[in-house]
């Protein structure tokens, strides 16, 4: 490594994937969480520390900190979601839990087994206050705070990394916060000791402070410098205001980041490397389509309306915000919304769907929808077909629980969604298949139409009468598409004319 300095930084991902958008417990205080980190330590040979297993978290959120059993749960299962797992583990767990036939064998398994900004201001505030966690109790005075003799151990700084990470300035490599710490040339900034193998508390918030620097790869920074994405399919003319940036060309792949912002009028399409495990940022898209094919890490979308969002696996969460009248089709790992209003979720998840504040007239529906490359993009990201909890919400808000806030699609009111691109892929039909009650559903509506072509054939119609009748049909149809929106989904896919400045990939 070169001495010439060294840059830190707060990671984006604790922040997109593992922070719950409501406000914590009132439990979830610094008075308790000392208490917790304290607690823990004493009970290191029990399973609590340095990992803390879900009986221990379990004991300690549901019999001290007087969390329902569900909510503590929640907050287990998103930081796991955090850990580093490949898809093979990710699919076996799956399994494991869709081949539990009650709560208690899920128990037993348990057992075993956006602002980037925002993000570094929200660790600077508390950067004391976060080492003080990390400190054993006694390095603590009376009052549960740090000494000017405080120690912090190496351990410590190990789980500091979970957090924060950097760079030798001029250095593409990256590297987690405990390697540049131990980094011999450092040791006087970073206040570690070779003799004691433990950091000064003050030094090393010192050099901290003075080293940590907005994220190389967060959304600003990719709205700033990222590279324009090009488009298997695009309508031209009505992108001036759009902001569609990438940074896959500087970005390792675990930072890769798509961000696009007021698409407007569009239909978008894409499947390409570059989104392949990418922290999508959607933003201010209005009356658009779409579609983005690939294995993702996570999805954000934020103040949209009136837009339809088909996504490929989504690895970790799939958050909406602020969004009016939108739809939503994926396979996730977890859904969550927040302050939306007449959204519809088509969804595969392994997890209940998360409704937090500020909600109003939720629908949720089965996934309903394939592209020739899913199973695999799906196996990729380790989601499977089962367990599938689509239709079980777990309302997570302060002002109530009540359950009008979400609907469950009527089968009367469902349709297949059919992606209208070709690919290369060996998925023909819907993951997983349909629920029974919106597969009859479908089988009925087939059932009407055999039994209308029928009665039209059996009419014996002349061939002026045939004309005018398919006319008739035409027209009613050409209504319907407009009072229904959907004349601009397929005015939209329009190929564009010869010449035109088109590019997949």
């Amino acid at each position: 490594m070169d001495q010439s300095g060294v840059l830190l930084w707060v990671k984006a991902e604790p922040f997109i994937v593992g922070a719950l958008q409501v406000p914590p417990p009132s439990k979830f205080s610094l008075h308790y969480l000392r208490k917790i980190s304290t607690y823990v330590r004493i009970r290191a040979t029990e399973g609590a520390y340095p990992r803390l297993y879900w009986s221990t978290w379990r004991h300690i959120a549901c019999g001290k900190l007087q969390l329902a059993k569900d909510l503590a749960w929640l907050y287990f299962e998103i930081f796991d979601s955090l850990a580093v797992k490949t898809p093979e583990e990710r699919l076996e767990w799956s399994e494991i839990l869709s081949n539990c036939t009650s709560e208690e064998e899920v128990e037993k398994q348990r057992n075993q087994n956006w602002n980037d900004y925002s993000h570094q201001a929200f660790v600077c505030d508390h950067l004391s206050d976060l080492l003080e966690l990390l400190l054993d109790p006694e390095q603590l005075t009376a009052s549960s705070h740090s000494a000017h003799s405080s120690l912090v151990s190496r351990e410590a700084v190990v789980a500091l990394s979970f957090l924060i990470e950097g760079a030798v300035s001029r250095a593409r490599k990256i590297h987690p916060l405990h390697e540049l710490a131990l980094w011999p040339p450092l040791h006087a900034q970073s206040g570690f000791s070779k003799v004691s193998k433990t950091f000064s508390f003050y030094k090393l918030e010192a050099w901290l402070r003075a080293c940590l620097t907005g994220n190389p790869f967060a959304t600003s920074a990719c709205l700033k410098s990222g590279k324009k994405l090009a488009w298997a399919h695009q309508v031209e003319g009505t992108t001036k205001r759009a902001k569609i940036a990438c940074n896959s060309h500087v970005a390792p792949r675990m930072h890769r980041m798509v961000v696009m912002s007021q698409v407007h009028k569009q239909t978008l399409a894409k499947s390409s490397d570059t989104l392949v495990g990418a922290h999508v940022k959607i933003h201010r898209c209005s009356e658009s389509f779409i579609y983005l094919l690939s294995p993702l890490r996570s999805v954000t979308i934020e103040k949209c309306r009136n837009s339809t969002f088909v996504l490929g696996p989504v690895q970790t969460a799939l958050h909406l915000h602020s969004c009016d009248n939108v739809k939503v089709i994926a396979v996730c790992h977890r859904l969550s919304l927040s302050s939306t209003t007449g959204c519809v979720c088509h969804i595969l998840t392994p997890t209940r769907p998360l409704i937090l504040s500020g909600n109003h007239t939720v629908t949720l529906a089965p996934f309903h929808t394939h592209y020739p490359m899913l199973e695999d993009h799906m196996a990729r990201t380790g989601l499977a077909t089962v367990p599938n909890h689509w239709d079980n919400p777990m309302i997570v808000c302060r002002e109530n629980s009540n359950t009008s806030v979400f609907r469950l699609l009527p089968p009367c009111e469902f349709y297949v969604f059919v992606i209208p691109f070709e690919m290369e892929g060996d998925t023909t039909e819907i993951p997983g298949g349909l629920p029974p009650v919106y597969q009859k559903a479908l089988g009925q509506r087939e059932q009407k139409i055999q039994i209308w072509q029928k009665t039209v054939k059996e009419a014996h119609l002349t061939k002026d009468q045939r004309k005018q009748f398919q006319v008739l049909v035409e027209n009613k149809f050409y209504e319907w598409l407009i009072n229904t929106g959907h004349r601009q989904q397929l005015d939209s896919l329009v190929p564009p004319v010869a010449g035109s400045k088109q590019a997949a990939g």
